[in-house]
């Protein structure tokens, strides 16, 4: 019996600024392209900027924020857990938050619980290089803890 291998995959390939992509099929070690399309090159995403993003008010005004909004899951609460969640996500020039997933998580509801935190925040003061808005990848803790 003979079977055939078929893979479907896309390419990316970068050459002078611009991303072009190719979707491309593989049967049995033959490369058949199908289709292609440039696109525009891919946003920078910085770990640090000389501006780092700010939350609305600062650090006081996230705090307040967590501490009015957080609902502590009907699960982690039966199980009287608490434990700290980091959350990643990217703060685009406009200030918006994009991208947010969970880098560690505890379960029990508190992942899900602290990315629509995340998901709920107003709009962030963008992080800036050379004086012009750009992508931050921030990371952030968000601690449970029951009384």
């Amino acid at each position: 019996m003979f079977r055939s291998l078929i893979l479907t995959g896309s390419l990316l390939v970068v050459a002078s600024g611009l991303i072009r992509a190719q979707t491309v099929s593989v049967v049995s070690g033959a490369m058949v392209e199908q289709g292609s399309a440039t696109l525009p090159p891919a946003p920078v995403v910085l770990t640090y900027a000389e501006e780092m993003p700010v939350f609305p008010g600062g650090d006081e005004a996230f705090y307040r924020y967590l501490k009015a909004k957080i609902q502590c899951p009907a699960e982690a609460e039966h199980l009287n857990l608490s434990g700290t969640v980091y959350v990643r996500f990217v703060v685009d020039e406009e200030g918006r938050i994009r991208d947010a997933q969970v880098v560690k998580g505890c379960g029990h509801g508190l992942d899900e619980e602290a990315l629509r935190l995340v998901r709920l925040m107003p709009w962030w003061t963008p992080g800036r290089e050379q004086g012009k808005p750009v992508r931050v990848q921030r990371t952030m803790p968000i601690s449970f803890r029951l009384r």
